[in-house]
């Protein structure tokens, strides 16, 4: 059988395995791929996302991290290690994967918003200023990252920040900006306090 064969039939198997449901024998056959191709992205890649999805998270964070050294010139990669570090509580380490995807690849929303909660966690507000404005210059019409700026500009005591990002959720989210104006106490159409 000619390795790109044997390759494609063992990808049918597991994923076929995944489609009925079979998560243990989909895992077992990625692994006998990983014993024959061993630096195969895809196998990897499947590995840790199965056992992200089987909540063993100290399994998935090794994998991803052979992954980035498999690959390490994919952003998507940092990305998906550094959302694992950051859900096992490993912050500096999810912080550094963070800025190795967007170093890689600055057009990556997704890894500027994970650094923004990274840097919130850590209670770094003025460096999460930043990174979140940066998320928001990427994905101007999601409310995620104006939120998480609003409540950062709160927790640096700058309410007229906060204000102006409630009065510009207003024009399109208006729900967030009643969310942030319960939380925070300021209300929008008056002066910041």
């Amino acid at each position: 059988m000619s390795r790109g064969f044997a390759y494609l039939w063992s990808k049918c198997q597991a994923m076929a395995r995944l489609a009925l449901g079979m998560r243990n024998s989909a895992l077992e056959a990625f692994d006998r791929m990983a014993a024959r191709w061993p630096d195969d992205p895809y196998v990897r890649a499947s590995r840790a996302h199965l056992y992200a999805e089987m909540n063993r998270p100290a399994e998935a964070a090794a994998e991803a991290r052979k992954l980035v050294e498999i690959d390490p010139g994919n952003a998507h990669h940092w990305y998906n290690l550094a959302y694992l570090l950051e859900g096992s509580g490993r912050l500096e380490e999810a912080l550094e994967a963070f800025r190795r995807a967007t170093d890689l690849s600055p057009q990556l929303d997704l890894a500027w918003y994970g650094m923004g909660l990274v840097l919130i966690r850590l209670r770094r507000f003025d460096e999460a200023v930043p990174v979140l404005k940066r998320n928001t210059e990427l994905q101007p019409m999601s409310p995620y990252g104006w939120y998480q700026l609003a409540r950062v500009h709160v927790d640096r005591h700058d309410p007229e920040a906060a204000v102006k990002i409630i009065r510009h959720l207003k024009g399109f989210e208006p729900k967030v900006a009643a969310q942030l104006e319960r939380e925070t106490g300021l209300l929008a159409g008056q002066p910041a306090a």
